[in-house]
């Protein structure tokens, strides 16, 4: 349980901050502090709302406890106190999740990759699907949805693409679907109606700024050439495709959907500092893999995170043990927040649970 001396930590610290906003300063400083303030508020409005109803409780009980109380003023105060000890626990428990440690990332637009893994022709059709699902996902949240790339596949699907998210809070939102997202269902081409299973590899990694992430430019090889469209014909007269390898990493980005060779520099840049920020981070919290090979996995089917089982109209996250059957809402992004809204609950359990482990 939270003390009453954390809480007042809390406040003092949101009136030090209003404070020191009040009296001006430089515009770097006062861009940090209100984003601390920013971070604060909501915490300190909850740990004002446990203080005072707290105070009401034990205000309440001494009325109950007074002899010289009126009869009817004591029910009555019993009656409220009862009220409120109900009311505490679930304010107690909001503010525990307020103030679990943040993850720094989490307040950042996302770059989105999805691949074609484990199936052929009906892997590249669910991952086309997936992108669809992510971008209608997007627009319900009012978020930017812009593809930096994309590798079509003969029938209509994707080998690979890649887009970039942009909004509020749409890593913290997105992080948990990393991963192999595996699907069953009778392909368009399948002529005995048999079911079979493919696979996708989704990785959600948050944009990175130029402070984030500082690239040497001499542990850049680039090289230009002439993109070239489906069945390799060629979509432009100019060298304006770019491949940007990072030597230390090895890492390898791609760009040619643009006809300007700068366009395609900058996007392949912005792709290339996502991934690299994204090692950093696995090194540094050591929650997730250390590669982002790892990560996404191989793409095949048995690495699973989550399986949209379309005969049976459901879709089901392993990592929580979560089935809807809302396959359609699902795909056309309406049921992406309750899978969301879970995965995230489930984090923040584990993180309380491994605060008062170690508490």
């Amino acid at each position: 349980m939270i003390g009453g001396e954390q809480i007042d930590g809390i406040l003092k610290r949101l009136a030090e901050l209003e404070a020191t906003m009040a009296e001006g300063g430089s515009s770097d400083e006062f861009v940090r502090l209100s984003k601390e303030y920013a971070e604060l508020a909501p915490v300190a409005k909850t740990a004002a709302a446990v203080r005072d109803l707290r105070t009401e409780i034990a205000d309440l009980a001494a009325m109950v406890v007074d002899q010289d109380s009126d009869v009817e003023m004591r029910a009555l105060a019993t009656e409220e106190m009862a009220a409120a000890r109900e009311k505490l626990p679930a304010l107690e428990d909001e503010l525990q999740i307020a103030m679990l440690p943040k993850d720094a990332a989490d307040t950042k637009n996302a770059i989105l990759e999805v691949r074609a893994g484990t199936g052929g022709d009906e892997a590249a059709l669910f991952a086309a699907d997936l992108l669809r699902m992510y971008q209608r996902y997007a627009e319900i949240n009012g978020w930017k949805f812009e593809l930096i790339s994309v590798s079509g596949s003969d029938l209509g699907g994707i080998r690979d693409a890649v887009a970039e998210i942009t909004g509020r809070g749409v890593f913290a939102k997105l992080k948990f679907e990393s991963g192999v997202h595996r699907v069953q269902r009778v392909p368009e081409t399948e002529s005995q109606g048999r079911i079979h299973t493919s696979a996708a590899t989704v990785a959600v990694l948050p944009e990175a700024e130029e402070i984030d992430v500082e690239i040497d430019p001499a542990d850049l090889r680039v090289d230009t050439y002439r993109a070239q469209g489906a069945g390799g014909q060629h979509v432009n007269k100019t060298d304006s495709a770019i491949r940007i390898t990072h030597l230390p990493s090895g890492i390898v980005v791609q760009q040619q959907d643009n006809k300007s060779q700068h366009k395609n520099r900058a996007k392949a840049m912005k792709v290339l500092r996502a991934r690299l920020y994204d090692v950093e981070r696995q090194k540094a919290d050591g929650e997730r893999a250390s590669a982002r090979k790892e990560q996404v996995g191989s793409g095949d089917r048995s690495e699973r995170i989550r399986t949209y089982n379309f005969p049976q109209g459901r879709v089901t996250d392993h990592r929580i043990n979560l089935t809807l059957y809302k396959l359609d809402k699902m795909m056309s992004g309406e049921a992406v927040d309750e899978m969301v809204d879970a995965l995230i609950a489930d984090h923040q359990a584990n993180l309380l649970a491994d605060l008062e482990a170690h508490g």
